[in-house]
């Protein structure tokens, strides 16, 4: 079991890179931010809000956010004891304090398109806050997704507009259709960053423990921890029982990105592209993956699935069995990496 000290500081695990500053200094607002946090932005999740004075929800209310608006972060520290399972705030420009839960950590990058893709295609990751994929090349088309920061998707060939601009084609997995985006919004994902964690350790010497109580997946190579992450696994809700099933499983089947969907939005129900490093551990869909509809790790709140970070997803990814090659889409195998859920 861990103490709250060592749950407190796996919450910081979640930030996007933030880095844990002192009471003194964050609760001073004229304070200006350290550089780590220059150009560290939060996209807003939920369908709005509250930025207080001081972390903690009984501060007196500065200013109300709607979803999707990206407000500069300058800063992250701990708050009161509510709600208990994370306790982490994100100092909001010079205004006040907001809960992390609802604030996805974000940038804004800009790319220069690539000359040419690979005749397989090639997997491209989001890097600003959100951007529209439109069922044409060009600002004229409609609007067929807004496609998220640190989302992951597939193309296969760059088209350019009337004016001239590069976008890509971009792969509709479950239905198998294609949108455009455009280039300098994604970057082409480097084979580098796709190689295998930890090669040389057998796979019998790896396994990963999800456990439930604490909300927590742990990697271990020789019986030894090497990693570890805060999770939202399965929860409970008003249509059902979808907590993550216990018991041994294994990660046979992986993709880079998935589009996820089931049910009626909002009835329980969801639609979200480009789910980032995904590893399946049982037939029924049962995955870790990476979550970019919250921000909200300690408490169960899935359908079942290990919601991670898209930064711990995709350790997971690359550190477990099968390997997915660059250039492909998918892999299934007979058998993978040991995960334990109790």
């Amino acid at each position: 079991m861990l103490t709250r000290r060592e749950v407190l500081k796996l919450g910081l695990l979640g930030l996007g890179g933030l880095a844990l500053r002192p009471y003194a200094t964050l609760f001073d607002l004229s304070t200006p931010p350290p550089p780590e946090y220059d150009g560290q932005q939060g996209r807003v999740l939920a369908g709005n809000i509250q930025v207080h004075l001081q972390p903690n929800f009984d501060s007196e209310k500065v200013r109300t956010y709607w979803r999707d608006t990206v407000l500069p972060i300058t800063g992250a520290t701990i708050g009161d004891e509510e709600p208990p399972y994370n306790r982490v705030w994100y100092r909001i420009g010079t205004e006040g304090y907001a809960h992390s839960g609802n604030i996805q950590p974000v940038r804004t990058v800009l790319n220069e398109p690539v000359a040419a893709l690979p005749a397989e295609g090639a997997l491209v990751e989001v890097t600003v806050p959100y951007t529209e994929a439109r069922w044409g090349a060009g600002e004229s088309s409609s609007i067929a997704y807004r496609l998220y920061y640190e989302t992951t998707h597939w193309t296969d060939k760059i088209v350019h507009d009337p004016r001239g601009e590069a976008w890509y084609r971009l792969l509709e997995d479950k239905w198998a259709l294609h949108y455009y985006v455009p280039a300098r919004h994604v970057r082409v994902i480097p084979a580098n960053e796709l190689a295998p964690l930890s090669p040389h350790v057998p796979n019998k010497h790896k396994r990963i423990e999800v456990r439930l109580g604490e909300q927590l997946v742990i990697a271990y190579e020789y019986d030894r921890p090497v990693f570890m992450a805060r999770a939202a696994t399965g929860a409970i809700f008003s249509n059902g029982n979808f907590s993550t099933p216990i018991g041994r499983h294994y990660t046979y089947h992986k993709r880079p990105f998935r589009h996820m969907a089931a049910g009626e939005i909002g009835s329980n129900g969801y639609d979200l592209p480009g789910v980032p490093w995904v590893c399946y551990i049982t037939e029924s869909g049962i995955a870790f993956h990476g979550t970019y509809w919250h921000n909200d790790y300690g408490l169960p709140r899935s359908h079942g699935c290990i919601n991670l970070t898209p930064q711990a997803s995709k350790w997971i990814y690359r550190w477990s069995i099968p390997t997915v090659p660059p250039g492909e889409q998918r892999l299934v195998a007979e058998s993978g990496t040991r995960v334990d859920v109790f």
